[in-house]
């Protein structure tokens, strides 16, 4: 995925926002790959409360550098429905950045709900709940360093 935006970006300065909490292990490696003079930040966007249940996204860009006139990219992990990344970058274009792309570590083939894609997806996954490398359940196995898909059994169990 690296090769793919570094191709892209033509060795182009870049602004890099990672999506916190479960890109960070990504946006680690990644900025490691990138071959362009980048600036790193992040945003937070989360719509989980109490580890698992839904509420509405709130979004605070206070960690995040001035995107003006400048290209960014935005890495996330995943892909679900698509609304987190959807909201992320319409808020950005706000901001009235030269250019926005998205890259995730992963995309759930299928479950999309939105018009969107993203611009590079490291890979495709069926629709499972999966853990690891930055992607966590109720705060737990973030820490993991390869990624893991939780038995149905596991999900409704306290993690600690």
């Amino acid at each position: 995925m690296a090769d793919q935006i570094n191709r892209c970006q033509g060795g182009k300065p870049l602004t890099v926002i990672g999506v916190l909490t479960g890109s960070l292990v990504l946006l680690a490696d990644l900025i490691r790959l990138l071959d362009m003079p980048s600036r790193v930040g992040v945003v937070q966007a989360s719509s989980y409360r109490d580890g698992i249940a839904r509420g509405p996204l709130t979004i605070n860009v206070e960690s995040m550098p001035t995107i003006a006139e400048r290209d960014v990219l935005l890495v996330d992990d995943i892909f679900d429905t698509g609304h987190t990344l959807k909201e992320v970058i319409g808020l950005m274009v706000n901001l009235q950045p030269a250019s926005i792309r998205s890259c995730v570590l992963l995309r759930k083939v299928g479950c999309s709900q939105v018009d969107l894609e993203p611009d590079f997806v490291a890979y495709d996954i069926p629709d499972e709940f999966v853990v690891g490398y930055g992607l966590d359940y109720r705060d737990a196995y973030r820490n993991l360093p390869y990624l893991a898909a939780l038995e149905p059994g596991e999900i409704t169990r306290d993690p600690a």
